[in-house]
């Protein structure tokens, strides 16, 4: 294998571990973000585990999560700059 072949590989390799790597922080920040929200609106969310987007639900200007904490699991509604819409499934 010639040094060309090798950089590409490695160049390849760091792609996609960094492409990863955003993934995942992405992923953190939205449950992070959707457990600071319904906090804010009085509800209990003591550890964020996941948040999923429910596609079949949301639509144009109106995002359903739905939210798996530690203590309990909510689906969560969102219009842009107004509170969410929080129940228990």
């Amino acid at each position: 294998m010639n040094e060309n072949e090798m950089l590409k590989k490695a160049l390849i390799l760091a792609l996609v571990f960094s492409s990863g790597g955003a993934l995942v922080a992405k992923a953190e920040t939205v449950k992070n973000k959707l457990a600071a929200q319904i906090r804010s609106q009085g509800f209990a969310c003591d550890n964020p585990l996941e948040a999923t987007r429910d596609a079949e639900l949301s639509r144009r200007n109106y995002a359903v999560w739905v939210l798996k904490c530690e203590n309990a699991t909510y689906r969560i509604g969102r219009h842009p700059n107004l509170a969410a819409k929080v129940e228990k499934p």
